[in-house]
């Protein structure tokens, strides 16, 4: 015969049923705030939330370009012989890159060595007779000017052949290659264009109504793969009259990461300070939590989690939005386990 309990006798047994079950460790994994209070402090690192005046600042858009870029161009007249560089092709400084044969000039030098060779030869020989008092010294002084032209003839005639052998002015990556083997190299015609890969500057055109920054100073620079803080180098002094821009450019960190020639870039200039004042913490005060961003402040030795909205970076600093006061202590990247309530011990 199976038993029946009343209703309530039922309810009463299912009820004690669920106690039995939260008495057991699955109910103990949510401690409340204060259980988290008495159990074992955690270290942290904390900084000062301040409130500081703003530096308001304008976006302007520029271009990343390297410190050393240049076109090279033929400085004689003469056939290609020789151009097996590749475009994207890294090159070492006097890496020779081109040859062009110019038979004039092989003959301009033999030419001019044999005048010299002929100086030489009058001299010595006027010279011996000048000690013997047989010639006028006036004839050994001409004789010593004939052969100083022609040690210049043969100078020039070699730093002309040296021409024919194009090499790289500097370390870099060929950019553009304009010639192939067998073209006919004229005086001027661009040859190869080549960049440096380090020293990158990002160059922009300041609007003239923004105020002049004196070379040295910090500038933010917004990147494709994160933000850093760059080092104005170079200002022009002059605004172009059609733009009413100046022409910028500003050196970027080593730590620029991915950063590459010809990558767009939009530069935070500053434009005078704000009348009013925000609060900034590092930026490591804040971390992601969700779609939001989250804070812990330190009060009564206890670690209280704050949801702050930030407005972007300060010298460095976020600035908060809303979510703290100035004055509070804020963890700096604070543990992963970190618990709102829980004790914590602040390191010096």
């Amino acid at each position: 015969m199976n038993l029946r309990l009343p209703v309530p006798m039922r309810t009463f047994a299912i009820a004690a049923a669920l106690l039995a079950v939260c008495a057991t460790s699955a109910c103990r994994r949510f401690p409340t705030p204060d259980a988290l209070g008495k159990t074992a402090s955690v270290y942290v690192r904390v900084a000062t939330a301040e409130a500081r005046p703003l530096t308001l600042t304008q976006p302007v858009a520029g271009t990343l370009r390297p410190a050393d870029h240049a076109i090279v161009a033929a400085r004689v007249m003469g056939t290609i012989t020789r151009a097996d560089f590749a475009l994207g092709q890294s090159v070492a400084a006097g890496e020779v890159l081109l040859t062009l044969s110019a038979a004039e000039l092989d003959a301009r030098l033999v030419q001019a060595q044999s005048v010299l060779d002929e100086a030489l030869r009058d001299y010595e020989r006027e010279s011996g007779l000048l000690a013997k008092n047989v010639v006028t010294i006036e004839s050994v002084r001409a004789l010593a000017d004939r052969r100083r032209g022609a040690e210049a003839a043969v100078q020039e005639a070699t730093a002309l052949l040296d021409y024919t052998r194009v090499t790289a002015p500097f370390a870099g990556v060929i950019t553009r290659k304009l010639v192939q083997s067998g073209d006919l190299a004229t005086l001027g015609l661009p040859l190869f264009a080549l960049e440096a890969t380090t020293g990158l500057r990002a160059e922009v055109e300041v609007p003239a109504s923004l105020p002049a920054l004196a070379v040295g100073a910090s500038v933010i620079v917004q990147l494709p793969g994160g933000t850093v803080t760059g080092t104005l180098a170079e200002l022009s002094p002059a605004a172009d009259p059609g733009s009413r821009t100046r022409l910028a450019k500003i050196a970027l960190p080593a730590n620029a990461g991915t950063a590459r020639s010809g990558d767009f870039v939009r530069v935070l200039w500053p434009a005078g300070e704000s009348s009013s004042s925000a609060i900034t913490v590092p930026a490591d005060a804040v971390t992601p939590f969700g779609q939001m961003e989250r804070a812990f402040v330190v009060t009564a030795g206890q670690a209280r989690l704050r949801l702050v909205k930030t407005a972007g970076l300060h010298d460095g600093r976020l600035v908060i939005a809303a979510g703290l006061d100035a004055g509070e202590s804020v963890v700096l990247s604070a543990p992963a386990s970190l618990r709102d309530g829980q004790s914590v011990t602040i390191q010096p």
